[in-house]
């Protein structure tokens, strides 16, 4: 099986890199960008076919290893 897990920042969390990309794509005149927050995606492909289990070793890996979860959402998606 494939997963993707998507690791963002709260809302209400400073994203000085965010920031940095929004004035980036200002200064390179792409107009039209109201803001940008940037994340994490990690892409895992996991043994087994039981959809589940492999989103509980999913979300064990995210709260202890992929997000810092004080600051840090993730929102996990298994595929076939």
């Amino acid at each position: 099986m494939k997963a993707r897990v998507t690791v963002t920042l709260k809302s209400g969390i400073l994203d000085p890199q965010g920031k940095a990309i929004e004035g980036a794509l200002k200064s390179l005149g792409i107009g039209g960008i109201a803001s940008v927050r940037q994340g994490k995606v990690f892409d895992i492909e996991i043994e087994g076919t039981d959809h589940n289990a492999a989103e509980a070793a999913l979300k064990a890996a995210a709260e202890k290893l992929l997000a810092n979860t004080v600051i840090e959402n993730y929102r996990i998606e298994v595929t076939k």
